[in-house]
């Protein structure tokens, strides 16, 4: 039985990226011999309009039965964490399907103006915790306002979530070989007990990995390290907000949020999103940059290979990534946020074509 993947357009752009990466997820496996049920979900503010729910409930009976999820950029602010039919679907898919490692990798590539051309790191970002009320398992109810003059902000950090994320960095500093390095991220120097239980557990599984170097950094000193010195960096674990600062501030090193992919996983299933959003001040215009989404969808591919041991679907990953390398390289079709004036749909084409 081939594996499913449910198909979330999202909002602003992402029908346009969304429609240029299934081409090119298509043309890969057709390269690879490689076989994936793709199936179309409602989602977003256009499922709010038409069923009454951000993620309507076939929808989720969909998921439920799904490997994989390809989701688009969604439009974060207007939804409403106190109104579950108007839920954010990114979070709620996140806290649904235990998605806790959130993998950001970050590259340098020919092509591209960029800050530095030193960059080969990934922030492995806790996904499922910290100061984020509406993935913190308390129920939208982390920020907390006794008058009108105060706001108290909870956040969780759990023994179980710092062992696991810990676990999925160390794995993954292995798998890339390379430098072999993992660092820390944190501020239990002032966050002592969140951040402490954080760094403990980080070092007790770092003792089941001899051959990866550890170090640490306060998240200060990282984010400045970080610009001054980007080649050091091979794996980062943090926590979610450190996470989520640390991989745009990596993105903008290598030439923006339209080059991040990101990779949100769980035991079960696992789900693909650029990490930018919707970017509504394009939307419809045919102009937006489908690369991270691409990339995204090569990340769950080659999750999905690893899982159920397809070499095709991990070459179908690999052919996606070489091939959005490759017309970057190029420079021949890129979008105007890459210096180019191409298409989406231009670009999504070149892509496909250097696939074949």
């Amino acid at each position: 039985m081939n594996p499913r993947i449910v198909v979330l357009e999202g909002d602003g752009i992402g029908p346009e990226i969304i429609a240029g990466t299934v081409r090119v997820v298509e043309a890969a496996l057709r390269q690879s011999n490689g076989a994936v049920d793709l199936v179309p979900k409602p989602i977003g503010l256009a499922a709010l309009e038409r069923h009454g729910h951000t993620v309507p409930a076939e929808t989720r009976q969909a998921i439920d039965a799904a490997d994989g999820i390809l989701l688009g950029p969604v439009t974060s602010h207007v939804y409403d964490i106190f109104k579950p039919e108007n839920a954010n679907p990114s979070a709620y898919l996140r806290k649904t399907y235990d998605l806790y490692a959130n993998v950001r990798p970050a590259r340098s590539r020919q092509g591209v103006k960029s800050m530095s051309d030193k960059v080969d790191l990934v922030v492995m970002r806790e996904n499922t915790e910290g100061f984020y009320a509406d993935r913190n398992l308390m129920d939208g109810n982390g920020e907390l306002r006794p008058n009108e003059d105060t706001v108290l902000s909870v956040r969780l950090v759990t023994r179980k979530a710092s062992l696991r994320i810990a676990r999925a960095g160390f794995e993954l500093a292995r798998a890339r070989g390379g430098k072999k390095r993992v660092s820390l991220v944190h501020k239990a120097n002032v966050l002592r007990r969140g951040d402490g239980l954080f760094l403990e557990c980080c070092r007790e599984v770092a003792q089941d990995y001899p051959e990866i170097a550890v170090d640490d950094f306060h998240i200060d000193a990282a984010a400045m390290h970080l610009i001054l010195r980007p080649e050091h960096f091979d794996v980062i674990i943090t926590t979610n907000m450190f996470g989520d600062i640390l991989s745009d501030e990596a993105a903008g090193l290598v030439g923006g949020l339209g080059l991040a992919p990101g990779l949100n996983a769980g035991d079960r299933i696992a789900m693909a999103q650029a990490v930018h959003g919707s970017a509504p001040d394009i939307a419809g215009q045919g102009i937006a940059n489908p690369s991270a989404e691409m990339l995204s969808a090569a990340m769950l591919l080659e999750w999905l290979g690893h899982r159920r041991n397809d070499a095709a679907l991990r070459r179908a990953g690999t052919l996606i990534h070489a091939a959005v390398d490759k017309t970057i390289a190029r420079g021949e079709t890129l979008t105007p946020d890459l210096g180019g004036k191409a298409s989406t749909d231009a670009f999504s084409a070149a892509v496909a074509g250097a696939i074949g």
